[in-house]
């Protein structure tokens, strides 16, 4: 293991001290949604308790208190992202508003009859099914990329893919249901021999790798607040300041407007012309107390220890008989998707809760990974960096008693 102080990071989340059906809540869920410091909790907190008031209009203090800590979130997402200016920054709703916002205003603006988007197997339902109602508005259509029996896309059909029709590229960062992290610098590098711009999704990468949007140099980037152990409902659409400037809005309203009259609108200037209406302003600032939370302990020590602890929980659950492993990318994130014989992953996850024990058992909006594999659901564990060694024995010695009930 790497040198992180988990006993103190441990100490930084108040829902780990809790016991669920008589034992410790052993949190295993990650991947779907992270648990929350307590630093982010007070910044939700004294926001309404002490600062809150609608942003940007106001000239009273508090109105100017929380413009301030509202702008410095998003000074902070662009130092997190490494992006050139605060203007390619905009607040959403999650990685999937952001997904939706890019195939509705740059997709509807430039991709027409005929004309192609690459995806690829792996993707989660909402880099899918934009792209799927985009084509049906458009007469476009969707090209996935293949993958191999260990969940590693293959490059070569990848490249292969390309030709005068192709107009966008969208792809996972880093697979919810496999933990595949995808080569992506290589394959944003192909498809801008091409011209063509990349999407990339970036909801499970964020809170477990840095990334640097000018070294991938990604045309979009988006995440979720929720995963990255901020709040829920609020995430970010990082776009190239020239595509952002030349696309439509996405909503109208308050906010996103310069001057209205009845004959006509003049739009606000970036990131306020795709940010209408009154924004989740306490979640923006928690967002922004998430951030200085994992860069205070550092992205880099973070993946580093959540490394290590999925080697220790791949090498352990390999020793099941009967488990499978769905997933074996050479370069993993820290996801553990498994199925074992005879037994439901939903009754595993259900006997697994009866002790405490939080994981995911689904499809975990990946139904065609689990179409590719022939299952019909995986049982998932995810870890986070509060997750320790013990925990990952508790699962283990769980599963053995499990399939002894079941056989």
């Amino acid at each position: 293991m790497s040198a992180l102080d988990v006993l103190s990071i441990r100490n930084d989340f108040p829902v780990l001290a809790q016991q669920i059906r008589g034992k410790p809540l052993i949190y295993l869920d990650n991947a779907a949604s992270s648990q929350k410091p307590n630093s982010v909790i007070d910044a939700i907190s004294n926001n309404y308790r002490f600062d809150y008031a609608n942003i940007h209009r106001g000239v009273h203090t508090l109105s100017q208190r929380s413009t301030d800590c509202f702008e410095g979130a998003r000074e902070k997402v662009r130092a997190f992202l490494n992006a050139e200016s605060i203007k390619e920054i905009i607040f959403v709703r999650g990685a999937t508003e952001g997904i939706n916002l890019i195939a509705q205003s740059y997709g509807r603006s430039t991709i027409g009859q005929d004309d192609e988007i690459i995806i690829t197997m792996m993707e989660h339902h909402a880099n899918i099914v934009p792209w799927q109602i985009l084509c049906q508005q458009t007469g476009a259509r969707l090209r996935v990329v293949p993958m191999t029996e260990r969940g590693e896309l293959i490059l070569d059909d990848y490249k292969s893919l390309f030709n005068s029709k192709t107009r966008l590229v969208s792809i996972a960062h880093m697979s919810n249901a496999l933990g595949t992290v995808n080569p992506v610098a290589e394959m944003i590098k192909t498809a801008h021999r091409y011209n063509i711009p990349v999407v990339l999704d970036g909801a499970q990468s964020a809170p477990h790798m840095t990334t640097d949007v000018r070294a991938l140099d990604c045309d979009f980037y988006v995440f979720s607040g929720h995963k990255l152990y901020g709040p829920a409902g609020i995430g970010v659409l990082y776009g190239k300041q020239a595509l952002l400037e030349a696309m439509p809005p996405y909503q109208g309203g308050g906010d996103m407007i310069r001057k209205v009259s009845f004959q006509e609108t003049e739009y606000n200037d970036l990131p306020y012309k795709f940010e209408a209406g009154t924004p989740a302003i306490a979640d923006v600032i928690g967002l922004g107390a998430a951030i200085d939370y994992v860069t205070g302990i550092g992205l880099d020590n973070i993946a580093a220890y959540e490394d290590s602890l999925l080697c220790y929980a791949t090498e352990q659950v390999n020793q099941i008989a009967g488990l499978r492993v769905i997933g074996e990318a050479a370069h993993k994130g820290a996801i553990l998707s498994f199925v074992l014989d005879g037994i439901h992953p939903h009754d595993i996850g259900t006997l697994l809760d009866s002790v405490g024990i939080a994981i995911r058992a689904g499809h975990h909006c990946a139904m065609p990974v689990m179409d590719f594999y022939q299952v019909p659901a995986t049982a998932r564990a995810s870890f986070a960096m509060y997750n320790t060694e013990q925990e990952v024995d508790i699962l283990v010695s769980t599963l053995k008693e499990l399939i002894k009930v079941f056989r």
